[in-house]
C-alpha cells in the first residue's frame, strides 16, 4: 500500500513514501509534527499490520527503521512490537501485551514526538512509549504495510495553550470529502466562553491570494476578522470598523501545505495559535464573546476539519 501525500500532511491510501511536513524542512521534532490516523480499521481476518517511520524509499538495499510499530492479531497472546531496524539488522523487540485494538474494529492512533521518546495512544488512551535508538533527524518516508484499511492520515501540532505541552493533541477526525467542509464555510456558535478553542485544519491551494476567517454576532455585525495575505505575506487581525492591525510573526501559510489554526477564548480576548506557534491575541469584551453566532471561513483553502 503506498502512502502519497496530499499536501504536507493529510495523506491518502497508496504503500510508502516521502513525507512533506507544513514548513520548510521535512524532519520530525519535538512538539510540532504528529502522526493521525483517523477511523483507520482493522480487517476481521487481520493477522498484523505496522507503521514504519523510516530513514528512506529505497527497496534494496532495504533504509533502516527509526521506529517500527507492529501489532500481532495471529498469536493466541495478541500484542504489539516495537523495533528499529539498522543497517540492515533488527535490534532487541521491545513487546506491550494487551493489545488496544481488535479484528475488524475502527480505531484512531497518535503517535506523540518527545526528546527521547516517542509515544502511542489509541482511541484517545496512553498505551505505549518507545526510546528513541536513530535520530529523528533521519526520518523521512513513512510506511503502512498489512491488514489495515486507512482512511485518512494528517499531522498534528502540540496545543500551544496547554501549559508544558505533554498531552496529546486532539484528534479531531479528517473528513476528505464533506459537503459542509466546502469553501465558503460556516458554522453556528452559541457564544465563547473561557477555555473554549476553536480549530481549523486545512490545505493552502496551489495558488492563493487569501484566507479569511470572520466571527459574526446575532445582529450579523463582524466584532473579529483574521485574515491572511498572500500577495504580501502578511496576516492581520480586522476590526469592524476595517482598521487592521498586523500580527508580527513570520508568515507560515504555503502553498500546496497543511496548517491549523487555534483560537482560545479567553477572558478578554482571543489567544491565536498557527501551525503550533503562538501568536499573540486580540482583545475582545466578554459579553462581544458571549453574542458571537456564526464562523465563517472563506479563501484560498481546502478544509479537512472545523472543530467550534
Amino acid at each position: 500500500m503506498r502512502i502519497r501525500p496530499v499536501g504536507a500532511g493529510l495523506l491518502e491510501s497508496r504503500s510508502a513514501a516521502q513525507l512533506e511536513a507544513p514548513h520548510p524542512s521535512c524532519h520530525l521534532e519535538k512538539n510540532w509534527i504528529h502522526f493521525l490516523t483517523p477511523s483507520s480499521c482493522s480487517r476481521q481476518s487481520s493477522t498484523r499490520f505496522q507503521v514504519d517511520f523510516q530513514c528512506g524509499c529505497s527497496v534494496h538495499p532495504r533504509p533502516d527503521i527509526a521506529i517500527h510499530f507492529n501489532p500481532r492479531f495471529h498469536t493466541t497472546k495478541p500484542h504489539v512490537i516495537c523495533n528499529t531496524l539498522h543497517a540492515g539488522r533488527w535490534q532487541a523487540e521491545a513487546r506491550w501485551p494487551r493489545l488496544a485494538l481488535q479484528r475488524g474494529a475502527s480505531f484512531l492512533i497518535l503517535f506523540l514526538f518527545a526528546n527521547e521518546e516517542m509515544k502511542v495512544s489509541v482511541n484517545g488512551q496512553h498505551f505505549l512509549h518507545y526510546r528513541y535508538r536513530l535520530p529523528l533527524s533521519r526520518v523521512n518516508t513513512l510506511g503502512i504495510f498489512g491488514d489495515i484499511l486507512v482512511k485518512a492520515v494528517g499531522f498534528l501540532n502540540i496545543n500551544p495553550f496547554v501549559e508544558g505541552g505533554s498531552e496529546y493533541p486532539v484528534g479531531h477526525p479528517f473528513l476528505l470529502t464533506s459537503p459542509r467542509l466546502e469553501v465558503p464555510c460556516s458554522r453556528v456558535l452559541r457564544g465563547l466562553w473561557p477555555g473554549q478553542v476553536i480549530v481549523l485544519r486545512g490545505l493552502v491551494l496551489p495558488e492563493p491570494k487569501d484566507f479569511t476567517l470572520s466571527l459574526r454576532d446575532e445582529a450579523a455585525r463582524i466584532p473579529v476578522t483574521l485574515r491572511a495575505s498572500f500577495t504580501d505575506r502578511t496576516l492581520a487581525w480586522i476590526s469592524p470598523w476595517g482598521q487592521k492591525k498586523l500580527i508580527l510573526a513570520p508568515f507560515l501559510f504555503y502553498p500546496r501545505r497543511f496548517f491549523e489554526v487555534l483560537l482560545l477564548c479567553q477572558e478578554g480576548g482571543l489567544k491565536l495559535a498557527l501551525n503550533g506557534q503562538g501568536l499573540g491575541a486580540t482583545s475582545l469584551d466578554q459579553q462581544v464573546l458571549e453574542r458571537l453566532r456564526e464562523l465563517r471561513i472563506s479563501g484560498s483553502v481546502q478544509l479537512y476539519c472545523v472543530h467550534s
